[in-house]
């Protein structure tokens, strides 16, 4: 441990040494830099700004990665990139002070009584002690606000990003968890409210048909438990579909829509591009993005028809689903907020696009890797 520490010290003694050096020749660029900002407006003169810039980015870079473990990622661009170096350039220059007087004269203070220098009183030593403390503080001060600024701009660490992508997976864990919960309700009440109910009124009917078996009421009676069967069967397929369409597993998500458009009371025009090597947790939450969006724009959007459109987009698959509708759509809503669940879990991202009188816009990103 404390091998570790007196190689982080020395790292830290030695970028901020480099940090000085680095800030002196920022102060002599930077002068001669400032001509070109009302040139930076243009994509020439920002070109001309980021070639200009680019060696002192990088020294700042290494230094900061090697010397003082602050990695930044990102292209923060020219203008936050010159911000960075204009705003360094008193850290820097501070830092060197430290190094170059607060150090070295606290240590002169301290070690002078040993006779082995100028022979100072002891009384001396507190000081040397005390500009020493201060040194060592500063340097402190120092690497703390180095980190500040990179990250501010240059661009966030490597840690930043992974803190944020806990807090995205933590969020998208609970949206699926939710979602999950309330797709097994909404299920639980299409069986209780329509297959359920047909089931009852089947065993009802064949139970008044087995007291007058011959008769024409009984015929009358078997005849509606059949209808009734035909129609629980037809719930028990939809059922089936909203959880999971064989013919997706089977066929691929092209026959799935094909399928979802066949059943729809409105007409879909689907269109569905080449989808070779998609994995099939992305192929369902495709699948879903489309039938919930239908879904909502069959109960509440009151359009004459949708358009839908899946394709690959690079590493991805983008779903596109509009319709002609009042718009209005709420994207916290029940079904919605559980699609961004389910997108969300797969690094996707879902945007709802529904102003006031339509359009209503659906849109996927769902990555493939």
């Amino acid at each position: 441990m404390g091998g570790r520490s007196v190689r982080v010290w020395a790292r830290a003694v030695a970028g901020t040494g480099l940090g000085a050096l680095s800030a002196l020749a920022a102060a002599v660029v930077l002068v001669p830099l400032a001509v070109l900002l009302p040139l930076a407006a243009a994509d020439r003169g920002r070109r001309l700004l980021r070639r200009a810039l680019r060696p002192l980015e990088r020294v700042e870079r290494w230094r900061l990665a090697a010397l003082l473990d602050i990695e930044t990622v990102g292209d923060p661009g020219p203008a936050r990139v010159l911000a960075y170096l204009a705003v360094r350039c008193p850290v820097g220059l501070f830092g060197g002070l430290v190094l170059g007087f607060f150090l070295p004269a606290g240590v002169y203070l301290a070690l002078s009584p040993l006779g082995v220098l100028d022979g100072n009183p002891v009384g001396i030593v507190p000081f040397g002690l005390a500009l020493v403390c201060m040194g060592v503080q500063a340097i402190v001060g120092l690497v703390g606000t180095e980190r500040w600024l990179a990250r501010r701009l240059l661009g966030p660490s490597r840690r930043d990003l992974l803190e944020e992508r806990v807090v995205e997976l933590t969020a998208s864990r609970a949206g699926v968890v939710t979602a999950v919960d309330r797709e097994r309700r909404r299920i639980e009440r299409d069986l209780h409210d329509g297959l359920q109910q047909r089931l009852v009124l089947v065993g009802m009917a064949l139970g008044r048909a087995r007291r007058d078996p011959g008769s024409a009421g009984g015929r009358e009676l078997v005849d509606q438990a059949h209808r009734e069967v035909g129609n629980a069967i037809r719930d028990l397929k939809e059922v089936a579909w909203r959880v999971y369409p064989a013919v997706l597993a089977e066929s691929g998500l092209a026959a799935a829509l094909d399928g979802l458009a066949a059943r729809s009371e409105l007409p879909i025009r689907v269109s569905c591009g080449p989808l070779a090597g998609v994995p099939p947790a992305v192929e369902t939450a495709a699948y879903f993005v489309v039938a919930e969006a239908v879904t909502n724009t069959v109960k509440h959007a009151g359009a004459s028809g949708v358009d839908v459109s899946v394709g690959r987009k690079g590493d991805a698959v983008a779903v596109l689903v509009r319709d002609d509708g009042a718009g209005g759509a709420d994207p916290s809503g029940s079904g919605l907020s559980g699609l961004a669940g389910r997108v969300g879990a797969l690094d996707g991202r879902l945007t709802v696009d529904s102003p006031a009188g339509g359009p209503t816009t659906v849109a996927a990103v769902l990555p493939c890797g």
